[in-house]
């Protein structure tokens, strides 16, 4: 730019910072090809905006391959002037996967970090739910599609209890689970800086998290309509098909 406008690269820097313009950066998208996404949306947006009475809504899902990081040199903390430090290579000690459910309502967490990620542990969670809520409340779950979701040994445990309700998010969307919220604060929290030691360790850290979110939950805010949504849905299918007829 500045070899094309024969002004310096600051000149271009300077401008470009005054009308917060940056050239560089890069948001990623996906639009979902579910043939079902507009149903899908509707029901999910519609329990969150829209809870039912005498039922909790939760947002379900599995946060996967937590690794269990240790830096190869002590971190230094953050100090006046200097930002915190750690070394950018690290020793691997194993991972963790987080089962957690978001109640929309309230804010508080049901979580649990079992050793593996499968069918098996999906109805274990499913059995600690069924404790855990009251019983004289439907459960209204929120979850994307994951095969642990749908194994033929949970539908036939979800069978036997009726007062699950399964929601499912459109393929490719997981945006629509309010619990991926929690995830993203879960891991700038407790784990992206944190020094884990074993796979035990990160278990740790973020049942304290869990603990200490509980204690103050403040729940998330689910804004916008289903129809906002799918008018931005409806304006990235046109722009896309825009530029597959220029190309």
């Amino acid at each position: 730019m500045a070899k094309a406008k024969g002004v310096s690269p600051a000149t271009v820097q300077r401008i470009w910072s005054a009308r917060n313009i940056r050239p560089r950066r890069v948001r990623t998208f996906e639009l979902s090809n579910d043939k079902r996404f507009e149903e899908k949306l509707i029901d999910v947006v519609g329990l969150y905006l829209n809870p039912p009475d005498n039922a909790i809504v939760l947002a379900m899902d599995e946060k996967s391959q937590i690794q269990a990081l240790d830096r190869t040199q002590p971190s230094l903390p953050i100090k006046p002037g200097r930002a915190g430090t750690m070394t950018h290579d690290y020793k691997r000690n194993g991972t963790t996967t987080l089962f957690a459910a978001l109640d929309v309502l309230t804010g508080k967490m049901i979580g649990r970090c079992p050793p593996r990620h499968r069918h098996t542990e999906s109805l274990t969670f499913l059995r600690t739910i069924d404790r855990e809520v009251p019983n004289g409340l439907q459960i209204h779950m929120i979850l994307d599609h994951s095969g642990t979701h749908e194994h033929e040994n949970v539908n036939q445990w979800l069978a036997k209890h009726p007062r699950f309700h399964l929601h499912f998010t459109p393929t490719a969307s997981s945006w629509a689970n309010m619990v991926e919220r929690f995830f993203g604060q879960l891991t700038d929290k407790a784990i992206r800086r944190g020094v884990f030691h074993s796979v035990p360790d990160l278990i740790a850290a973020i049942e304290r998290y869990l603990e200490a979110h509980n204690e103050n939950p403040e729940p998330f805010v689910w804004t916008q309509t289903a129809d906002q949504i799918l008018e931005k849905v409806r304006r990235g299918r046109l722009a896309l098909n825009q530029l597959a007829t220029q190309s």
